[in-house]
C-alpha cells in the first residue's frame, strides 16, 4: 500500500507549548455513541515536558474513577498477597529458614493466591467502566443477558467457583507441605 500524502491545510501548524506550561490541560468528556457526557471527570492530557508526578497523578485518579469497586477490592487483595510474601521473604533472609518448608509453604501460598487472585481479575473485568458503564478509552463488553455468557466464554459466577475450587486446592497443598 502506498504511503499517505499529507495534505495541505489553510491554517498552520499548531506551535509546540512551551516548557513552563507543564500544567495539565483538561479536555471536554467524551459522549456514547452521540448521547449525554460521562459522569467521569474531565482527562487530563499532559505534554512530554510534564512532571512525573503529574502523570502518576493523573494515572492513579484515572484509576480511581474508572475502576469497578470489585476490581478495587481484587487489586487491593494482590497488593496485600505482595506484602505479605514479601514480609516472608525479607523474615527468611534476616532471622532464618529453619523450618524452610513452613517458608516455602507460606511463600508459595501467597504467590499461589495472587495468581489466582489476577486470573480472576481478567476473568471477571469484561465490562466496561464503574458499574458497567462504558467509558471512551475501554472496549466495551455488553452485560449478559438472558443467561448468555460474555465473549470469553465463562460467567462471573463460573469464574468465582474456579477460584475458590483453585484457592482449596492451593491451600490444601501448602498445608500438607508444612509437614
Amino acid at each position: 500500500m502506498a504511503p499517505k500524502r499529507r495534505v495541505a491545510s489553510s491554517s498552520p501548524a499548531p506551535q509546540a507549548q512551551p516548557a513552563s506550561t507543564s500544567s495539565p490541560t483538561p479536555t471536554p468528556a467524551k459522549t456514547a455513541s452521540g448521547g449525554a457526557p460521562f459522569n467521569a471527570p474531565s482527562v487530563a492530557s499532559f505534554s512530554p515536558n510534564s512532571p512525573t508526578q503529574d502523570i502518576v497523578a493523573g494515572i492513579w485518579q484515572r484509576y480511581l474513577a474508572h475502576t469497578p469497586k470489585r476490581t478495587l477490592m481484587l487489586d487491593a487483595f494482590m497488593a496485600f498477597l505482595v506484602i505479605v510474601g514479601a514480609v516472608q521473604f525479607v523474615y527468611c533472609v534476616l532471622a532464618g529458614n529453619y523450618p524452610f518448608n513452613a517458608f516455602l509453604s507460606g511463600f508459595s501460598a501467597a504467590v499461589g493466591q495472587f495468581v489466582l487472585t489476577a486470573s480472576l481479575r481478567m476473568q471477571t473485568s469484561h465490562l466496561g467502566g464503574k458499574d458497567g458503564k462504558t467509558t471512551s478509552t475501554v472496549k466495551v463488553v455488553s452485560k449478559p443477558t438472558n443467561g448468555d455468557l460474555p465473549p470469553d466464554g465463562v460467567s462471573s459466577e463460573r469464574a468465582f467457583a474456579d477460584y475458590v475450587f483453585g484457592s482449596l486446592i492451593l491451600h490444601f497443598f501448602c498445608v500438607n507441605f508444612i509437614n
